[in-house]
């Protein structure tokens, strides 16, 4: 992955990669193919759709997925489609804007509003597929995107069922840091180099990126190591996976400083499933999140002894099952 790109010349070539690439094996249970939509910013994006072999007569229901934060489709949210495919949903996996093979300028950033809007674009595409019923459709988001997931189904009433599995909020993460320490102080340190940066960009021409997880493992903290076991080594990593290489832009979390993106998640009438495990670091997170929402058909689901990255990828405590019977209860 480069470490800085031009700002002068707009990302618009989609390369979309045919070979069976994921950082898991192919289930000889769904067919898979490559699928390409956009969202209302002009945005393409690129998505792995993935369809149960045996499936019945009729029109079936369909989920969304993305997440995690920087990561790609061939990547956790992959390996969440494949297997609730394998459960008789129609799946879309995909990757936001301006990660991975979908498109948006510049590359490495991120936004509140846009990514948000990539869970809609999914829906617009489901709901026109002829083997979807239009009136079925959930998504899944995991870590930074099961916060997006929840800003996404307060917007959009047109996704039936939420499921945020091992969440971060990103926009209170950046603005407050880990367990809410930073000081208004110090975020206001953050916008100088921020401001600063930017300028930097424009003069030089080009975008500089912030670096990922360093080549070796960290001694601390616990899940610093567990991101670096996860997004370096064969068990996750991805050329294309943020996470796996050299970051966000430098300037990206700037919107996420001043954005408060759960503000309305109080105002979400369907349902709403947040998974997350106990051991995690992030729990607070989603045990907040889920504070917040309000109706009978909310539920939260503690994984014991489980910890964040356990549920990127650890088939032994992802309550697929249960997912499935959330959905089906409530679609």
């Amino acid at each position: 992955m480069e470490q800085s790109q031009k700002t002068s010349e707009p990302y618009n070539n989609i390369q979309i990669t045919n070979e069976w690439d994921k950082t898991f094996k192919k289930s000889d249970k769904v067919n898979h193919k490559k699928v390409t939509f956009h969202n209302r910013f002009g945005v393409i994006l690129v998505g792995d759709l993935y369809e149960p072999k045996e499936k019945p007569n009729g029109k079936l229901p369909a989920i969304a997925i993305c997440g995690p934060f920087g990561a790609v489709k061939e990547q956790a949210s992959g390996l969440y489609a494949q297997n609730m495919a394998e459960r008789g949903f129609i799946t879309l996996a995909f990757d936001p804007s301006f990660i991975g093979e979908s498109g948006g300028f510049p590359r490495y950033l991120n936004s509140p509003d846009i990514n948000t809007d990539d869970f809609s674009a999914a829906v617009d595409y489901l709901s026109l597929q002829d083997n979807i019923d239009p009136e079925k459709i959930s998504i899944i988001g995991i870590c930074g995107f099961g916060g997006y997931a929840l800003n996404a189904a307060a917007i959009d009433p047109r996704i039936k069922v939420t499921i945020s599995s091992t969440m971060y909020d990103m926009s209170r993460v950046t603005a407050y840091g880990y367990f809410d320490k930073s000081t208004p102080e110090e975020r206001y340190k953050t916008r100088v180099s921020l401001a600063k940066q930017r300028l930097e960009d424009y003069k030089n021409g080009k975008y500089a990126t912030q670096g990922g997880l360093p080549d070796k493992r960290p001694e601390e903290p616990l899940f610093f190591q567990q991101y670096w076991d996860y997004y370096k080594t064969e068990r996750g990593y991805h050329k294309r996976s943020l996470n796996s290489n050299n970051g966000w832009l430098t300037t990206a979390q700037s919107s996420l400083l001043n954005t408060k993106i759960l503000q309305f998640t109080d105002e979400i009438k369907n349902a709403v499933l947040v998974i997350h495990g106990e051991k995690a670091h992030s729990f607070y997170f989603g045990e907040d999140a889920f504070k917040k929402l309000t109706g009978k058909n909310k539920e939260f689901l503690k994984i014991p002894n489980a910890y964040h990255c356990d549920l990127y990828d650890n088939l032994k405590v992802i309550p697929f099952d249960y997912m499935k019977e959330f959905i089906n209860k409530n679609l």
